[in-house]
């Protein structure tokens, strides 16, 4: 196979997974490894990846990716880690669901929950749990964002502290080594942060490949979150903190 058809193939498995390695991309092609260093050489001088020790990751910036494709990537492992969310969310509480791919999964999972109050800033996750009749939905109002349907602004963060949620289940764009949450969207990050202040109990949502992207604004730390669904083990160093912090790693079974 040349790199003419190579190169698409690699950017695909990035956007999948977050990250590509050379041994895995060469056993994927069966070609040797220098072959796969070049051509991630080449992608990485056209701005398409970013090298990093042994492979490549999706390019940093200030933006994210669009909605429709964030919400193809990591299907699965995001129904599995809604499955293990969903399962520790009893019925007969108010609960927030915030922004994001990885929140509308959870939402999906709660279809027959009971007894639920849901608020929500995400309009995905109010037209999902329409369906569900003993759910009480409550939508902030805010500016909407259309490529997502997500609602910000001042309007959603003064909305919310009208309340106190028994538990909040919120997503992030990005995950830093430190254990920081981040996002693209200062406005989106402002109501997130209400969500947490507002919130007494919160879950995180969030694939692995959240590790291999940046993002320029900062929600909060891993530290501030009661639980952490994810779909693989952590970095040592990262479970180590998760630990000190008593943070508590959920591992989904898929």
């Amino acid at each position: 196979m040349s790199q003419t058809f190579r190169h698409p193939e690699i950017l695909e498995i990035a956007r999948r997974e977050g990250k590509v390695t050379v041994e895995g991309l060469a056993r994927h092609f069966d070609v040797t490894l220098q072959t796969i260093r070049r051509d991630l050489t080449d992608l990485a001088d056209a701005g398409r990846l970013e090298r990093v020790h042994g492979g490549a990751v999706l390019p940093s910036g200030t933006t994210n990716i669009g909605y429709e494709e964030r919400r193809a990537l990591k299907a699965e492992e995001k129904r599995a880690m809604a499955r293990a969310c969903a399962a520790e969310i009893p019925n007969g509480i108010s609960l927030f669901l915030n922004i994001g791919t990885s929140t509308e999964a959870v939402a999906q999972e709660l279809m027959h929950h009971e007894n639920l109050m849901v608020v929500t800033n995400n309009m995905n996750v109010a037209n999902i749990l329409a369906g569900n009749r003993d759910c009480e939905i409550i939508v902030t109002g805010g500016q909407l964002r259309r490529a997502d349907g997500g609602l910000v602004g001042n309007l959603a963060t003064e909305t919310i502290r009208q309340f106190k949620f028994d538990l909040a289940v919120i997503g992030c764009s990005a995950l830093d080594v430190e254990g920081d949450l981040l996002d693209f969207d200062i406005q989106e990050v402002t109501v997130s942060q209400a969500i947490l202040r507002q919130s007494r109990k919160t879950y995180l949502v969030a694939d692995q490949s959240k590790l291999s992207r940046s993002a320029p604004a900062r929600i909060a730390s891993l530290a501030d979150i009661d639980t952490f669904f994810t779909d693989r083990p952590l970095p040592r160093d990262l479970a180590a903190s998760c630990d000190a912090w008593r943070t508590k790693i959920v591992v989904a079974d898929q």
